[in-house]
This record gives structure tokens, sequence and C-alpha cells, in this order.
């Protein structure tokens, strides 16, 4: 493949690869030189952009120890052993989230269960009949106007069987 001056290219460039641990030893050896030397730059780079104390140790295959450490690793160790705000604050934070996140879903859980009863009784309620209504706590003239009303419902159910009866039978 030649690139735009005539010259075969030389490497293959940049592209995605699969993320899996590499077999070859010698491939090993060299992507984790690239991926450390870029990790501490972009490590130096955070730093000085943000001014941020930052402090990374990684073994190479090779079990050999590579580190970073900004502003130096005794300040690093000082402040880590001194428990100046590191890993406890951090969990701190984490278990903060995680307590606001649960009350969150609880809190989301109770209105998807209070919605859900209000449309049920609401279709419930819908669904219901005025002769299903339940007759207590109904004063006697509520009391008698809903006897009637029966009464006339039940006469208007035996017009209308009558109907059908001498509608067959003609």
């Amino acid at each position: 493949m030649e690139n735009l001056h005539g010259r075969k290219k030389l490497t293959m460039g940049r592209r995605k690869i699969e993320i899996k641990k590499i077999q070859k030893k010698a491939s090993l050896q060299v992507t984790f030189t690239k991926r450390r030397t870029g990790l501490f730059k972009k490590a130096s780079e955070l730093c000085i952009l943000c001014g941020s104390e930052l402090s990374i140790i990684v073994q190479s295959p090779a079990k050999k120890f590579y580190a970073f450490h900004c502003p130096s690793a005794e300040s690093m160790r000082h402040r880590f052993d001194m428990g100046d705000g590191f890993i406890t604050d951090y969990t701190s934070r984490i278990d903060d989230a995680r307590t606001e996140y649960e009350e969150a879903v609880r809190m989301l859980e109770e209105k998807k269960k209070e919605v859900i009863g209000t449309a049920m009784n609401r279709e419930i309620k819908e669904r219901e009949f005025w002769w299903d209504q339940q007759i207590e706590g109904m004063d006697m003239q509520e009391l008698e106007g809903y006897l009637e009303s029966l009464e006339t419902l039940r006469k208007n159910i035996s017009c209308r069987i009558e109907g059908s009866i001498k509608k067959i039978c003609d």
C-alpha cells in the first residue's frame, strides 16, 4: 500500500483492535511499553492541566515495576498513610451516591405502586354499576330511593325478558 508521496507504508497505522490478552510474548511486551508510555503521558497532562496529584504503579509482563508520581512518591505515600482524604473520602462518596440511588429507586417504586393503585381504583369505579354501591352509610331517604330504583330496574329487566321470549315464540 502506498501513501501520498508514492512510498510504501511501513506501519499498519491506527486501527481498532479486539481487547483480549495478547498471546505472542514479543507483541505483548511491545504493546505494554507503548501503552505504558501513553498512560504516563496522559497522567502527566492531567497533573499539569488540572493540578491534580497522581500516583500510578504498573507491573509489566516481565514482572518489572514502573511508576509515575506527581508531585512525588514520598508526598503521596505520606498523605495516604495519614488518611488525608484518599480512599476513605472516595469510598464515602460512593456510599453516599449508592444510598441516594437506593432512596430514589425506593421512592420511584412507591410512586409507581401509588399510580398503579390509583389507576386500578379508577378502572374498578368506572366498571362499577350504581346497584353495586355500598348501602352502609346511606340515610333512610337515600335507601328508599335506592330501593325504588332497584324495583324499577327489576321491572325493566322482566319486560325485556318477556319481550325477548315473545319474539322467540312468534
